[in-house]
């Protein structure tokens, strides 16, 4: 059984996506529609802009979902998938590719949410960090007896949990873990705390334009980073999706239930293969791909 996953922020590369426009007229009618509803011309930063330039959170998040949603759309009939599930980010690309949102709408929801994070990033100074070789239930532990706003955010893998806060919350959580005997501790290059308290601005400020959007049911399972659980219901989406940005990411929850749900292949939709990597971490006895359409 296959399942299609959809990688995050933070997969971007230079060059992203310019085969797939040249090569596939459906790829490049899409391409040229998020120009247009975008307002600028976020081809030319995807197909030859700096790192610096695809960093800009108004333009990786759209990029990503871009990228991933038109490799479905290029696959064509050949995209049948069983259920989808995507990375923070990525769940918006996996709900446009299972029929649950139009194109149309995804984009303007993600564009929407890039603009809400960084206005939230400037409002609440906030920070991420990488924990590795640690117990989840430890890091948990620490987040929870500390004063300041830090808070585990994403469920990678075991022995790797992402924490996010205010910069003092996550400094003095990194101390202590460390006192705990965490193998390693890596600070994110990224603009903010995501999945933490400190995006609640940024969710108010989504929560209005995704009440707004039409959801539909989709054609397959989406188990969604809040619950790690299958949804099919437009309604219960919609919330799900409201409580994303200051919720945890629970992807290995997420991995285990759809493997336990019969999946035996993962195909990665989107640039790189970080998600490949996480899920050979969490069973390495399932199959792990990126999806080919050329």
């Amino acid at each position: 059984m296959k399942a299609y996953v959809f990688p995050g922020q933070g997969a971007q590369y230079s060059g992203m996506g310019k085969d797939l426009y040249e090569k596939f007229p459906v790829a490049h009618d899409m391409f040229e529609k998020a120009n247009a509803l975008l307002g600028f011309r976020i081809t030319d930063i995807m197909f030859s802009g700096t790192d610096e330039e695809l960093r800009q959170t108004r333009v990786t998040q759209p990029a990503i979902f871009l990228h991933s949603v038109i490799l479905t759309a290029v696959a064509g009939s050949s995209f049948k998938p069983a259920m989808v599930a995507g990375h923070s980010l990525g769940e918006f690309s996996a709900l446009v590719a299972a029929g649950a949102l139009s194109f149309e709408e995804g984009l303007a929801l993600v564009a929407r949410r890039a603009s809400a994070m960084q206005k939230a990033c400037n409002i609440n100074p906030s920070t991420m960090a990488a924990v590795l070789g640690m117990d989840d239930a430890v890091v948990e532990e620490v987040c929870a007896a500390l004063n300041g706003i830090v808070v585990p955010a994403n469920y990678n893998s075991p022995g790797q949990i992402v924490i996010s806060g205010t910069m003092e919350g996550v400094s003095a959580a990194t101390e202590e873990l460390k006192k705990r005997g965490a193998k390693r501790i890596v600070p994110l290059s990224v603009s903010g705390g995501f999945h933490s308290p400190s995006m609640e601005p940024a969710r108010q400020d989504l929560e209005e334009a995704i009440r707004k959007a039409r959801f539909s049911r989709p054609l397959c399972p989406v188990y969604q980073n809040v619950t790690g659980m299958p949804v099919t219901e437009p309604d219960m989406i919609m919330v799900n999706l409201i409580a994303q940005l200051t919720s945890p990411v629970r992807w290995t929850q997420t991995i285990q239930t759809m493997i336990a749900d019969g999946v035996t292949e993962f195909i990665e939709a989107g640039p790189g293969n970080v998600l490949q990597g996480l899920i050979r971490k969490i069973n390495p006895n399932v199959a792990a791909s990126s999806i080919d359409p050329m």
